[in-house]
């Protein structure tokens, strides 16, 4: 939770061309309000790895085969970002903000008996409802009490197996 002393970032946006193209024209990004967003509610970017975010639009093109925000042709969008005031979850700072905010979430929860969430989706656990809920639990709080809302959250999202597995299970072939 700060300002980082290089506060730009180049990050890159996976979607569609249509969409790609829409926003090079000055479109606004649609902030995405999916229960299973693992950052909470916001527009997605991976930070460096323009390869990445047109993998991730590919694998939206499968997911979203036959649906009506169907990706019929992958692509991805850089932007220059400005992570402004960051819940940066690369710090220790960020990291026990959320913690407390998980355990209050945990017990707003139970005073209103509702079901703590849960992520889900194997091994990368790719729908994090428990995730997104806590992190947009921590912003309503944060609105609640009058402080200075966030301007961006950072992560990191570890994927697939680990170069540990993956250089050993090439080693056995």
């Amino acid at each position: 939770m700060h300002k980082l002393s290089s506060a730009f970032v180049l990050g890159y946006h996976g979607c569609d061309r249509a969409i790609a193209e829409q926003l090079i024209a000055g479109a606004p990004f649609v902030v995405s309000e999916n229960d299973y967003d693992w950052l909470g509610s916001g527009v997605y970017f991976w930070e460096a790895n323009p390869r990445r975010g047109l993998e991730f639009a590919r694998e939206l093109q499968r997911w979203r085969r036959g649906k009506s925000n169907a990706i019929t042709e992958p692509s991805v969008v850089g932007a220059a970002i400005d992570l402004g005031f960051c819940l940066d979850l690369m710090s220790s700072q960020g990291i026990s903000a959320v913690a407390s905010m998980h355990r209050d979430f945990v017990a707003y929860c139970a005073r209103a008996n509702v079901p703590v969430p849960t992520n889900a989706g194997g091994q990368d656990l790719r729908f994090r409802e428990l995730d997104c809920a806590v992190i947009n639990h921590l912003h309503e709080v944060r609105v609640a009490a009058n402080l200075e809302p966030f301007d961006t959250v950072r992560g990191v999202f570890i994927e697939g197996r680990r170069i540990i597995q993956i250089q050993d299970s090439s080693k056995r072939r």
